[in-house]
């Protein structure tokens, strides 16, 4: 037999009530004023009958999709399942679904024809280039949109990571502990968030009277830290420490200092950006710098909810970060 879906009508019927006032409560209205035990028997009806709201009815009542979007540069940077996770978090909260695409799929294009039909409500953008014209025509499709975890001259409308504070945690970890040729393992050329960890890094390198050491760019994934991190080794007087931009890069780092013969830390100590449970699962462990992903995905989707297509944003998330120490860095060999 065909299932039947529960109507708004059968909840109402089954709690006593009319049918708005079902429909207030589904939708969480902060103006709806009805006793507790009224509220309670919705709510009870709701949960044995499996009534699930007709979202393309809602749509059409509301002007609204209840749908937001979040374009991220690659689903293999596992950096990006965190910012996922508080983003989802977040658009629950608000009644909305949270659709994740990738510069590696369907490419924004898709995006940018649902966003012009209307069936998302804002657009976290945290992977694309530029473009010729693409913020005109982000602005044209008259919804929400933020640059997450990037910024560009051109857009003043962001939500970042502190990420020089970050790098300065990291480096000054490795000063610390007596390392005076520290390399960078920087992210991809021309990328924003490695260009503000390099800066952190440069900053904190001075502030402790050395000089930057041997730098090599390298994209975000163990194959690029591999390489880039082969590069460092061959320097002419090779780092005791390397601060790596991403904790994916790092892993490929780590694989190449073994490759190389050289024993993690006794010979050279890694530090990098970007705690997830697998570094403290790598040999040896990995010594991180932890930020909040999780916050800023949550944040980005609030203020979709909550901002106007116009609205100047530039913030830069003031959440927790600390330095999480492990086996891969120590005192420099003497």
């Amino acid at each position: 037999m065909k299932p039947v879906r529960v109507t708004l009508a059968d909840v109402a019927s089954m709690a006593k009530v009319d049918r708005a006032v079902v429909s207030r409560v589904v939708n969480n209205d902060p103006t709806l004023n009805i006793r507790p035990e009224t509220r309670e028997r919705v709510l009870l009806a709701v949960d044995r009958l499996g009534y699930r709201p007709n979202v393309a009815a809602r749509s059409l009542r509301t002007s609204r999709a209840h749908m937001f979007g979040l374009f991220i540069p690659d689903f293999a940077n596992p950096v990006y399942a965190e910012i996922i996770k508080g983003a989802e978090a977040a658009a629950a909260a608000l009644g909305c679904v949270l659709v994740t695409g990738s510069a590696t799929g369907t490419g924004l294009g898709g995006y940018m024809d649902l966003l012009g039909t209307g069936r998302i409500d804002g657009l976290l953008l945290a992977g694309a280039g530029e473009g010729t014209g693409l913020t005109a025509e982000l602005d044209r499709a008259a919804v929400p949109w933020i640059m997450l975890n990037r910024r560009s001259p051109s857009v003043q409308r962001y939500v970042i990571l502190d990420d020089e504070r970050a790098a300065r945690l990291a480096v000054d970890h490795l000063v610390g502990q007596g390392h005076r040729r520290i390399a960078h393992l920087a992210g991809p050329d021309g990328a924003d968030t490695a260009q503000r960890r390099f800066a952190g890094y440069s900053a904190a390198m001075r502030e402790a009277g050395l000089p930057d050491g041997p730098i090599a760019a390298a994209d975000y994934t163990p194959a690029g830290g591999a390489a880039a991190m082969t590069e460092l080794l061959a320097a002419p007087d090779p780092p005791t420490a390397v601060f790596v931009a991403n904790v994916a890069s790092a892993i490929g780092a780590m694989d190449a200092v073994r490759g190389a013969g050289l024993a993690i830390p006794r010979q050279i100590s890694i530090v990098a950006v970007h705690d997830l449970e697998l570094a403290s699962y790598l040999a040896p462990p990995l010594t991180t710098v932890r930020m909040p992903l999780e916050e800023l995905g949550r944040r980005g989707v609030s203020l979709l909810g909550s901002i106007k297509p116009d609205d100047a944003i530039e913030e830069v998330l003031d959440g927790p970060m600390n330095l999480i120490t492990r086996g891969s860095t120590a005192a420099p060999p003497r």
